[in-house]
């Protein structure tokens, strides 16, 4: 007898904000990722005004947008 497999977990932190972000901004992650990335190099909160200012995205997409880009860079 086969054990049921168990249900995904669900997504936490910064990539959380990602299903919404690319439905309330119609771009897909991985461009706005490329955004961040252009502006190298750049301090955290500077990537978050950038976003913001330039592209009218709210602060808490903004700032989880640029804190997942970041931590994936330091890997």
């Amino acid at each position: 007898m086969s054990t049921p497999p168990k249900p995904a977990e669900p997504v936490k932190g910064p990539a959380s904000y990602f299903p919404s972000i690319e439905k309330t901004y119609g771009r897909p992650i991985a461009e706005w990722k490329a955004i961040v990335r252009a502006q190298y190099p750049a301090r955290h909160m500077e990537l978050v005004a950038m976003l913001k200012t330039q592209h009218a995205m709210g602060h808490g997409h903004a700032n989880a947008l640029v804190a997942h880009t970041l931590a994936e860079d330091a890997e």
